[in-house]
């Protein structure tokens, strides 16, 4: 893994450019801004694992062109020995993290752009449709988030705060984000708003992440503890909430960053609607509901030495789940590519399912 020249640009998590995969490390933010060329398949895995990138939809891209960072790395000599590259090295990025939808179905359709490769002469030919695909992956997704952004607008009234939990902006994506996609559209179209963006503890991803998108965008946002947003609900600051998603099930059910089901409940008990903004290949119509729903756990100092600095009593118990799962019933409607889907969802989501 090497480290490269501090930049300053566009929020970008992600680029693929004369077959090098370099991310910009979002462990660093706010404070240092710096891309690393990932160079082997245990580089991707670790960026994942370690949330150098995050976020559903730019995890799937990642482990994507992670793919083709396999097939440089190992230099197979024919086709077959470069489709059992795909294949192990797919099976391997798998295991990086259970929650984010989006990574095994980026997997799987690399894996069956792979298949559909038997035939070809070579492997130069071999990595090019494959890299055609990856690069399919990455633009799709900044043209269904975009395409949320223009949705979700509609919801948002000129003088609207909104209050948000994690990141779900350019950085978790392609480029353009799910939850700040809306706000971004918002500002773009002159609509005076207000961003409420909840630390998120333990690993602070909307103070370290969603506080810097919206700063840098010029983007009005105050930063808040995950513990003041029922009282800026109370007094009326919030008009709605938008929350992005790492995995839905076919009833709405939605795993996302833990602290989003609480959330969830005190916009219930305010009044005050909760919208889930996610692309369709965060849907899993697998899953029934969201009992089947793996949640990663995460590491207890996470939480015990946050930051480098012990906070809890050494060899004391941590429970640290990273996602929770808000019940569909307090989901005011999911924002997405295809359109808003209100309840009832099990009608609404057949658009998608279908689609």
């Amino acid at each position: 893994m090497k480290d490269t020249t501090e930049i300053r640009g566009p929020c970008a998590p992600l680029s693929w450019e004369e077959g090098r995969l370099t991310i910009l490390d979002q462990t660093l933010l706010p404070t240092v801004e710096r891309r690393m060329e990932l160079e082997t398949v245990a580089d991707v895995w670790e960026a994942i694992r370690a949330l150098r990138i995050r976020g559903a939809p730019a995890i799937g891209c990642c482990a994507a062109f992670g793919l083709l960072v396999a097939l440089r790395e190992r230099a197979p000599g024919n086709v077959a020995a470069a489709a059992r590259v795909v294949k192990e090295a797919a099976e391997y990025l798998a295991t990086s993290r259970p929650t984010a939808v989006n990574l095994f179905w980026a997997l799987d359709r690399m894996r069956r752009a792979a298949a559909s490769c038997a035939a070809v002469a070579d492997v130069a030919e071999f990595t090019a449709r494959l890299e055609d695909e990856a690069r399919a992956i990455f633009e799709e997704n900044l043209r269904i988030c975009r395409a949320i952004g223009d949705h979700g607008a509609a919801l948002v009234r000129d003088g609207d705060g909104i209050l948000t939990h994690c990141n779900a902006g350019a950085l978790a994506t392609a480029g353009y984000g799910t939850a700040l996609a809306v706000v971004f559209r918002v500002h773009e179209l002159g609509r005076r708003i207000h961003v409420f963006a909840d630390e998120t503890r333990p690993l602070l991803q909307g103070a370290r992440l969603t506080a810097w998108e919206l700063d840098r965008a010029g983007i009005d946002v105050t930063v808040l503890c995950d513990s003041m947003a029922a009282r800026v609900m109370r007094e009326g600051q919030v008009q709605l909430v938008i929350v992005g998603a790492d995995r839905i099930a076919a009833n709405g059910d939605t795993a996302n960053k833990i602290g989003t089901y609480g959330v969830a409940v005190l916009a219930k008990a305010h009044g005050i609607p909760f919208y889930v903004a996610a692309p369709s290949t965060t849907f899993d119509f697998s899953l029934p509901d969201g009992e089947g729903i793996p949640i990663e756990d995460r590491p207890a100092e996470e939480i015990t030495e946050a930051w480098g600095v012990r906070t809890a009593p050494g060899g004391v118990k941590v429970y640290n789940p990273a996602f929770d799962v808000t019940p569909a019933e307090l989901i005011a409607g999911f924002i997405t590519e295809a359109g808003v889907l209100r309840p009832p969802f099990q009608d609404a989501l057949a658009v998608l399912r279908t689609g």
